[in-house]
C-alpha cells in the first residue's frame, strides 16, 4: 500500500511538494487514476459539484484529510459519515478571498449605477443617461464576517462609506471595529442601504434570508449574496423583487444551476452572475500554496490549517 495523495493539479504544477507521497492526479474524471483505499490525502475536484466529489469516497477506508479547494463544505457534507473516525475536513480559507471581494464590489457598483441598464442600452445603441445611486455615503452590513467579509470590508474602505457593520456567529472586536452577534441581525437590516451575504450554508443559516428578513430591509436597499443560493428564500425574494421595493445582485442562486425559464432571470432589479466568486486567474496561485503548506504539515505531522472538522469527535 502507498500513501497516495488526491490532487486536482498535477503535482509538477505545485511547487514545494514534500517526498516520500504518491501523487495521483484526479480531476472528477470517469476513471479514478488509483485505488482510492491507497488514498490518505484527498483534495476534493473544485467547481465539480457534490456529486464528483463524493464519488471515491465509500471507498477511501484509508483517508485522513479530505481538503476542499472552497471556504464551503456543504458538498461533502453528505459523505462524512462514511469517512473513518479521526479523518479531518479542511476548507480553503482564505484562497478565494481576493477574488470574492473583487466580485462583491463589481456587483455593489454595477448595481447601484446601473452597469447592466447600460449594456442592455449600448445593445439597442440607445443612449441611457440620468441620475443614479453612489456607492459613497451608503451604509453597507456584512452578514457572515470571516476572512471574506473582512477582504469585502478592505475593498470598500475608500469609497466614503457612511458605516459598515457586521454580523457574525458571535460577537468579537476587529482592527475595524466590532462585529455583532447574528441575534442583532434584525435590528441592523433597517440601516443598511447594501446588505452582503458571505455567510457559509449550514443548519441555521439556510433560508436565513427569508419574508421577513426582506421585510426588514429598507426601501431601496440592495441584497448582494455571494454566500450559497440556500441562505435565502427564492420564493421570498422573488415577492419583494416584484414590488420593486428592493434590489439584488445574486452570484449565488436556488436552485443552482438556475435553469432557463426560471423567473428569477428576468426579475425586476435583480443582476446574477454564475457562481464565479472564486474562479479567476488568482485562484491557482492560492489554492497551490495552501495545498504545498498543507502536505507539508501532513508530511511531518503536523497540525493542518483550516481544519473545520474531526469525524468522530
Amino acid at each position: 500500500m502507498t500513501d497516495d495523495v488526491w490532487l486536482p493539479f498535477r503535482a509538477d504544477e505545485l511547487e514545494g511538494l514534500p517526498e516520500g507521497l504518491g501523487y495521483r492526479f484526479w480531476d472528477g474524471g470517469e476513471d479514478f487514476p488509483a485505488d482510492p483505499a491507497d488514498c490518505v490525502f484527498y483534495v476534493v475536484p473544485y467547481m465539480k459539484g457534490g456529486e464528483v466529489a463524493l464519488r471515491p469516497l465509500p471507498a477511501m477506508t484509508s483517508v485522513r484529510v479530505v481538503q476542499t479547494l472552497s471556504a464551503g463544505i456543504d458538498h461533502v457534507e453528505p459523505g462524512l459519515a462514511l469517512l473513518p473516525e479521526g479523518t479531518r475536513l479542511c476548507n480553503a480559507a482564505g484562497v478565494h478571498d481576493a477574488s470574492t471581494a473583487e466580485l462583491t464590489l463589481g456587483l455593489i457598483l454595477a448595481s447601484l449605477r446601473g452597469i447592466p441598464d447600460f449594456v442592455r442600452g449600448q445593445d439597442r445603441e440607445e443612449w441611457r443617461s440620468g441620475f443614479r445611486p453612489a456607492l459613497a455615503d451608503k451604509s453597507v452590513l456584512i452578514v457572515g464576517y470571516g476572512s471574506v467579509g473582512a477582504a469585502i470590508e478592505d475593498r470598500l474602505a475608500p469609497f466614503e462609506l457612511a458605516r459598515v457593520a457586521r454580523v457574525a456567529r458571535h460577537q468579537r472586536e476587529t482592527e475595524r471595529g466590532l462585529v455583532h452577534p447574528v441575534s442583532r441581525l434584525s435590528e441592523l437590516l433597517p440601516g443598511a442601504d447594501v446588505v452582503v451575504l458571505v455567510t457559509p450554508l449550514t443548519e441555521t443559516t439556510r433560508g436565513l434570508v427569508d419574508a421577513e428578513f426582506l421585510a426588514r430591509m429598507k426601501d431601496g436597499a440592495l441584497l448582494v449574496n455571494v454566500a450559497r443560493g440556500g441562505v435565502v428564500d427564492t420564493e421570498a425574494l422573488l415577492a419583494e423583487l416584484r414590488t420593486g421595493r428592493i434590489t439584488a445582485a445574486l452570484d449565488v442562486t436556488d436552485p443552482e444551476p438556475l435553469p432557463a425559464g426560471h423567473p428569477l432571470w428576468h426579475a425586476p432589479g435583480v443582476l446574477i452572475s454564475p457562481h464565479v466568486g472564486g474562479p479567476t486567474s488568482a485562484f491557482w496561485p492560492r489554492a497551490g500554496r495552501l495545498l504545498s503548506a498543507q502536505l507539508n504539515r501532513f508530511a511531518r505531522g503536523e497540525p493542518l490549517a483550516n481544519t473545520v472538522r474531526t469525524i468522530g469527535t
